[in-house]
């Protein structure tokens, strides 16, 4: 593992480190705020996943997270959102490809030997920077747009591996809109059967943990009728009778903006159930 930044920053460091992935066979880069309070002892950490066309860089980068994380000791982890380089399949496209792993674990060729996303952030990110970094395995997830989606997935796939999980205007039923059918069909075939192990309400209906789900939605996002469906998210909650926090935000679009805005409420959610 290299480490590529190293930046100061509230008191912690603002750090980059890239490393060879056994799950997606490729060379992959994360981001990785260690709080003062990492100086001192094991820090919880929560995880973080970006959206279509993003890098490690965009939240680390845009989000303001770092004052949080610091004044709650938690660590955060950003990786990149796909598999990249040369030799790795990409699409002549934004929503495919590289920078747009969906965080699955693709079964279809040419994705399947390096678009294992899936694995490579609830399995393999999780133990390195458990063995690496001053972190405990108290683990919270969240994330924006694609990785709200990957967020809510990975948590509802995983009960019990994570304490808390939340999302900022996530794809909420990706078998059910263009962006996730697209993706979905591409990356695990025309079976859509299959599908439904990487879409949250499915997922939600079967559910065996009732970890609460936050959602903070922009009610001016420009992909909010399209490609996000909030509403989808919320009927299945109201179904399964499973506990959902949606607040649809006046005024906020899709942007980093909006996601800077309400990260501290965020983040503070997380530590609590970190914590507790």
């Amino acid at each position: 593992m290299q480490r590529l930044e190293h930046r100061a920053c509230f008191g912690g460091w603002q750090d980059v480190y890239q490393h060879e992935s056994t799950a997606t066979g490729t060379s992959m880069r994360f981001g990785l705020y260690l709080p003062p309070q990492a100086a001192h002892g094991r820090c919880p950490v929560l995880y973080w996943l970006s959206g279509l066309t993003c890098t490690e860089q965009n939240f680390i980068t845009k989000a303001g997270v770092q004052r949080y994380a610091a004044e709650h000791g938690l660590i955060v982890v950003a990786p990149d959102t796909s598999p990249r380089g040369e030799g790795v399949a990409d699409a002549d496209r934004y929503d495919l490809g590289q920078g747009a792993g969906f965080y699955v674990d693709a079964t279809q060729a040419p994705w399947a030997p390096h678009f294992r996303m899936q694995t490579y952030v609830a399995q393999e990110l999780p133990a390195l920077v458990e063995s690496a970094f001053p972190a405990n395995d108290r683990r919270a997830i969240s994330g924006h747009s694609m990785g709200g989606h990957g967020a809510l997935v990975t948590a509802l796939r995983h009960p019990g591996r994570y304490r808390s999980v939340s999302a900022f205007a996530p794809i909420s039923a990706p078998t059910q809109v263009p962006w996730g059918q697209e993706a979905l069909g591409a990356y695990l075939g025309e079976d859509r059967e299959a599908w439904k192990a990487y879409d949250a309400c499915e997922l939600i209906a079967r559910a065996t943990e009732r970890l609460p789900l936050r959602v903070d939605q922009g009610a001016d996002d420009e992909f909010i009728g399209r490609s996000l469906r909030p509403e989808l998210l919320q009927a299945a909650c109201e179904t399964a009778g499973y506990p959902l926090n949606l607040r649809l935000r006046a005024g906020y679009d899709h942007s980093y903006y909006f996601v800077a805005s309400f990260i501290g409420e965020h983040v503070a959610y997380h530590a609590a159930a970190l914590k507790a």
